[in-house]
């Protein structure tokens, strides 16, 4: 468990900073992707309550309307736990199709919560976080998995 909240500790803090121009338009949602990572390869290490509670951080200090990327996660959270066996059988470019789908599907609910609370739509870029998030899986399923790595020794080799 310590290792897991760490996980999403060091995605928060890559979601707080601060970053400018292009480079804040394609940056994923690191918690998103830890999310799904904890959602498809161990869907039992992490409840709904503290991805709820996680949202609702994120809403504060993005300063976005409150519970909208609480919703966003633990629908997010769902489709991981639901999918999480298909998307094990997929090789690498299949599950990040997969988790491309599932971070749309997410940006679409923070999104909509958006436009229903007044606000102009932002533009076809929106949606480049998603893309990003998609193409950093392979390198987030590379370092959070090499930790749980059973140590090899040099007598056994």
């Amino acid at each position: 468990p310590a290792y897991v909240g760490l996980s999403f500790f060091v995605a928060f803090m890559l979601n707080m900073l601060p970053l400018t121009g292009y480079v804040l338009m394609i940056r994923p949602d690191f918690v998103a992707v830890i999310l799904l990572y904890w959602a498809i390869r161990h869907p039992r290490k992490v409840g709904f309550t503290p991805v709820f509670i996680l949202g609702l951080v994120m809403d504060v200090t993005d300063g976005s309307l409150f519970g909208q990327h609480a919703l966003a996660y633990c629908v997010l959270m769902a489709a991981g736990v639901a999918w999480h066996r298909r998307v094990s059988l997929f090789g690498i470019q299949g599950q990040m199709l997969h988790v491309l789908l599932m971070l749309l599907v997410a940006q679409l609910i923070v999104l909509a919560v958006q436009l229903a609370a007044g606000n102009a739509f932002p533009g076809w870029w929106y949606f480049l976080p998603s893309l990003s998030g998609c193409l950093i899986w392979p390198v987030v399923c590379q370092i959070v998995t090499s930790p749980l790595r059973p140590k090899v020794k040099s007598e056994e080799l």
